[in-house]
């Protein structure tokens, strides 16, 4: 099949691509610096250089392409999630969920496109019972910077779920590390970027519409369905040169 993979380069976007050509995709990834064509173009992937708040332009890319599937792996977040500057970072993280997600949304509308696969976040729940199921309510009454953050997952996901004829997959991921998230470790619910890539290719070929949380085992939340549906391992880990 035909990948758009929006977000190409990327911590989790970058683990993804060799999985995707591995199992005979034709990936067009984008990227917002020139800079990076080289390196995608040398990885296997039809580099594009769009901007993902550029409406106009996200809308001619996707529809030259014509792919079968979108994989929306976004994110606006500072180098090495520095903490210093984690509170900007946040808002304009939000602001890609919510209008990046919906440039990307109405691109692949204009362009046929009917099915989506997009990256949100595990740990968003309300308070309550757990281990969170991906049934239980989103925190809508958080306050401060959690509360921007809610409000972009809460868009993000609604637009992903909720835009016909678009068959759209939410990926609820858990806190990444490995290569390229500046940590080796992560507070739970944890997720190791290669696992959040190989669930990205299960989607593409098993996931029905709909949210799958996708994390390491922990009392915080259950990933049963997408172990159930998915055949989800979050121990799976790439070669390293991949």
């Amino acid at each position: 099949m035909k990948i758009f993979l929006a977000g190409a380069t990327g911590a989790i976007g970058r683990r993804l691509v060799p999985l995707l050509l591995n199992a005979r995709h034709y990936v067009i990834g984008t990227t917002r610096s020139s800079t990076k064509v080289d390196g995608l173009r040398a990885a296997g992937v039809d580099p594009v250089v769009v901007d993902a708040f550029d409406a106009q332009g996200l809308s001619a890319a996707v529809f030259e392409a014509r792919p079968d599937i979108i994989i929306h792996q976004l994110t606006d977040l500072p180098p090495g999630l520095d903490p210093s500057q984690m509170t900007e970072g946040t808002r304009r993280n939000a602001r890609m969920r919510s209008q990046g997600t919906q440039n990307l949304v109405e691109a692949a509308l204009g362009a046929g496109v009917r099915r989506l696969v997009a990256q949100s976040i595990a740990w968003m729940y309300a308070p309550g019972k757990e281990p969170h199921s991906e049934d239980d309510l989103l925190d809508i009454d958080a306050r401060g910077t959690r509360a921007i953050t809610v409000a972009g997952v809460t868009t993000l996901e609604r637009l992903t779920l909720s835009s016909p004829p678009i068959d759209g997959v939410v990926l609820r991921y858990g806190h990444l590390y490995g290569p390229g998230t500046g940590t080796n470790t992560a507070d739970a619910p944890a997720l190791h970027v290669d696992a959040a890539a190989w669930a990205a290719v299960l989607a593409i070929e098993k996931a029905c519409h709909g949210i799958y949380n996708i994390a390491e085992p922990s009392g915080f939340l259950s990933t049963e369905k997408a172990r159930r549906e998915l055949g989800f391992d979050a121990s799976v880990r790439l070669n390293a040169a991949a």
